[in-house]
């Protein structure tokens, strides 16, 4: 079987080195936000080209405390995509404000910037962008929106680490970015972890408090908080992986090239990269009006492959009460019926992706 991901791979590639920090963290009888995650927030800062990183307990969390960390309360409204895992939503709802969703560019699965504005109201407070599956959104114009409506920009960067827009990495272009480092995302630890991105002292200052139940100092608590602290053994192994991130994507983009190449079956469309942004390929996905049966085809010939995502947000039911109906967002909807995620990870073989490709060329949408 030709897996989807294979963080295996990855530990395997980095085993002894990974093992003598893992046990260094056991060793050192300090667990919980100690000399690691200290390192790995400075270290991740600068990689990404921010001031201040805030290491969370995952990337659900670095969306949740962000948000209210850039001041959106109960009430406010946060457009944001449908087309997305439901964290993006969620972290919106759970903290009282209220999801407003924009259709997508069916190019490239993120928000259509051009459909925002008419979303905006007196109520919104902010934009929630998502770069998804490693491809950077419209940032131009969603900046510029912001800047004219007066709104916070928090870049949900969950499967964008690496990824670039102009000059600027993913994360560093809003007011705050929200990372995951669930262990296949491109910069995966062995569990789950986040990270919030930011240049704004306020906004780190409240995340870090946020974080620690609301705490300034030890038993000094100022406001409601959470316990969300990114552990000593994961930032660790983060940062063994932060080295190896940017070599990785580049063997993700090579496979994703070789894809472009090898795949020339009429019924699929290839994913689209925006000029002048950089994708980071956490998910490489393509769309075919044969979906389920390609995806059976694929599965026989033992190759993995997955459906991100089979129901668009506003669908949901646990989004009912936003009074969304069918047909609403079309773009969105359309892409729920037709993606399709092919294997990428940096350690797939040019034969594998050749295997894939020809598979992919071999399945016949008009019969079977």
């Amino acid at each position: 079987m030709i897996p989807l991901v294979d963080p295996r791979a990855e530990y395997e590639s980095l085993k002894s080195e990974l093992d003598k920090v893992i046990l260094g963290v056991a060793g050192s009888g300090q667990y919980v936000l100690g000399a690691n995650v200290e390192a790995f927030e400075k270290e991740f800062a600068a990689y990404i080209g921010v001031e201040h990183a805030i290491g969370t307990g995952s990337g659900t969390d670095a969306l949740r405390i962000a948000l209210l960390s850039l001041g959106v309360k109960t009430g406010d409204e946060v457009i944001t995509s449908p087309f997305s895992f439901v964290a993006t939503a969620d972290s919106i709802a759970q903290i009282g404000a209220i999801p407003v969703f924009v259709d997508i560019d069916p190019e490239t699965f993120n928000i259509d910037a051009h459909k925002i504005e008419h979303k905006i109201s007196s109520k919104t407070k902010a934009l929630l962008p998502v770069h998804l599956f490693g491809q950077p959104c419209e940032m131009d114009m969603i900046g510029d929106l912001a800047d004219e409506y007066g709104l916070k920009v928090l870049e949900d960067c969950a499967q964008a680490a690496g990824a670039g827009f102009g000059a600027k990495k993913t994360g560093s272009i809003g007011h705050a970015g929200a990372f995951s480092f669930f262990p296949t995302k491109n910069l995966g630890c062995m569990g789950d972890g986040g990270m919030i991105t930011t240049n704004d002292d306020e906004t780190a200052n409240m995340a870090r408090m946020l974080r620690v139940h609301g705490a300034a100092s030890k038993y000094d608590h100022e406001m409601l908080g959470y316990n969300s602290r990114l552990d000593e053994v994961q930032a660790a192994v983060l940062r063994v992986k932060l080295k190896m991130l940017d070599g990785w994507i580049n063997l993700r983009i090579q496979a994703a090239k070789l894809y472009d190449e090898h795949i020339t079956a009429e019924h699929v469309t290839k994913p689209a990269v925006d000029n002048g942004s950089k994708h980071a390929f956490n998910i490489y996905t393509i769309t075919t009006g044969k979906r389920d049966r390609l995806a059976a085809h694929l599965k026989k010939n033992d190759i993995s492959s997955s459906v991100n995502y089979p129901t668009p947000l506003h669908l949901q039911k646990a989004f009912s009460y936003l009074g969304y109906e069918k047909n609403s967002l079309r773009e969105a909807e359309q892409a729920s019926s037709e993606v399709l995620s092919l294997p990428m990870h940096p350690h797939l073989s040019t034969q594998q992706v050749q295997t894939v490709a020809d598979c992919v060329n071999s399945f016949d949408p008009y019969n079977g």
